[in-house]
């Protein structure tokens, strides 16, 4: 593994920190000032989008859950990295990511200014 896929992988790992801490503007401050988020009837345009998304979810449905996501293929090129991973949530109480809230995801990170933001995520059932 290259130091630009390990700093890749690194931005995961404090993302779900972020979330197992229940911490939105940490959580939105890996993504991009113009990052998109798209998802099965949902579509965030911007940061703080990400963030509002994020903290009513913390304060309400997804407080006391952990966000799980599993890289399977990391590509880097440049200042460019696509990650396709196995993702889902454990929400409170549960110790896995039930099969009908298994998730592919796909996200594409940038390198801004030397630092490794998500621009742009997506996600579908994995079944």
């Amino acid at each position: 593994m290259n130091s630009d896929e390990t700093a890749v992988r690194e931005v995961f790992d404090r993302l779900y920190k972020a979330w197992g801490d229940g911490d939105a503007d940490a959580f939105a401050d890996l993504y991009a000032e113009d990052a998109t988020v798209v998802m099965p009837g949902v579509f965030n345009r911007g940061r703080e989008a990400v963030r509002d998304f994020m903290a009513a979810g913390f304060a309400g449905p997804l407080k006391g859950s952990r966000g799980v996501d599993e890289p399977e293929d990391v590509r880097v090129h440049g200042d460019t990295a696509i990650v396709v991973s196995k993702a889902g949530i454990i929400m409170a109480g549960e110790q896995e990511v039930p099969p009908e809230r298994e998730r592919v995801a796909t996200w594409v990170l940038s390198r801004r200014d030397g630092r490794w933001l998500v621009a742009a995520y997506a996600n579908a059932p994995a079944r």
